[in-house]
């Protein structure tokens, strides 16, 4: 019996050794390693984020350059482009107009916009680059048989502005029949009241039904006219609610409206440029006073403006001196070219 128990406490002894050791070296290299191996892996990570970081802020850098450089190529061949295909946006007065009469571009933004039209109903042509300087002359009030009679007279072209019919002339419309250039004289509203009592003057206290009925009327009275400008009408002129209205049924109707320009205030210029249309307008007066000389002196002023311009719009009355001073205006007129108002647009 003696003899298994020493077997037995040998094996026991034997099984202890191994055990008693072998957790002691497993702990020993368990720490070794927790110790060594994070160290240089935060080391290579700190290292490869680094890397990273600066990789994305270089194309990040070039991304942005690209894109800008892209963005201004773009831009710049969009303006050569629009610069190409939209050379002009209005027609231009005669080659050698001033720099006032070539501003195509309204003076300031309009309150009420207007859409802006492709082309132009009326253009103006190009007329004088190797020719003589234009020169326009209306005689508006035209209202009687004899007035008219006088003005076929005078051995220079002449356009009539004729009065829609009133008290003192019903039938005055008959007076166009068989012209070829006219105007129509359309009463507007003036600040002085004594000239606002003609038969169907244009007021801003009109309502747009009773603006667009009279604008209607003068279609029907006068079915060939193609031009009205306005018999005073500083008031009407320079309100931009109701002459922006008339001006857009005048274009409805057929009409082209050009500007007596009896106010500096006047809205038309603004109103037609909203169009896209050219602005035409009077350039002076001929006969604020009835004496020849004067008359003769301020058809001088219109043939100056002419040359130096292009064209030039005088406006006179049929008056006994004017009818006279410009049958005798002599060599006044040698260096322009007189010409119908219809004659200045294609």
């Amino acid at each position: 019996m003696a003899p298994q128990s020493k077997k037995n406490s040998k094996s026991s002894s034997v099984k202890k050794k191994p055990v008693a050791k072998k957790p002691i070296a497993k702990r020993s290299v368990t720490k070794k390693t927790s110790t060594k191996k994070p160290s240089s892996k935060k080391r290579s990570r700190k290292k490869g984020k680094n890397t990273s970081t600066l990789k994305r802020d270089v194309l990040t850098v070039l991304g942005l350059f690209l894109l800008i450089s892209l963005v201004s190529f773009a831009y710049f061949l969009g303006q050569g482009e629009t610069s190409k295909s939209h050379p002009a946006k209005t027609k231009k007065v005669i080659s050698h107009t001033s720099k006032a009469a070539k501003k195509t571009v309204p003076e300031k933004v309009d309150k009420k916009p207007v859409k802006q039209k492709v082309k132009e109903k009326t253009e103006i042509t190009s007329l004088v680059s190797r020719q003589k300087a234009k020169l326009i002359i209306i005689i508006d009030d035209v209202h009687t048989r004899a007035q008219l009679s006088a003005i076929k007279a005078l051995p220079i072209k002449i356009t009539p502005s004729i009065f829609p019919p009133y008290k003192l002339s019903p039938n005055s419309q008959r007076l166009a029949q068989g012209l070829k250039h006219y105007m129509i004289h359309l009463p507007m509203e003036s600040g002085n009241k004594q000239f606002n009592t003609q038969y169907k003057t244009l007021k801003t206290s009109f309502s747009n039904k009773k603006i667009e009925n009279r604008i209607k009327e003068l279609r029907i009275l006068f079915p060939k006219a193609k031009y009205i400008n306005n018999h005073t009408g500083s008031v009407f002129t320079s309100d931009y609610s109701s002459m922006h209205f008339a001006y857009k049924v005048m274009k409805e109707n057929g009409f082209t409206f050009i500007d007596s320009r009896t106010v500096n205030s006047t809205k038309v210029r603004e109103i037609a440029y909203s169009y896209g249309d050219v602005y035409v307008a009077r350039d002076i007066f001929i006969d604020n006073e009835h004496r020849i000389p004067y008359i003769h002196k301020q058809l001088k002023k219109a043939v100056d403006i002419a040359k130096r311009k292009g064209y030039a719009i005088a406006i006179g009355h049929p008056h006994m001196s004017t009818m006279q001073a410009l049958s005798s205006a002599g060599d006044i007129f040698k260096d322009v070219e007189l010409i119908y108002i219809d004659e200045l647009y294609k």
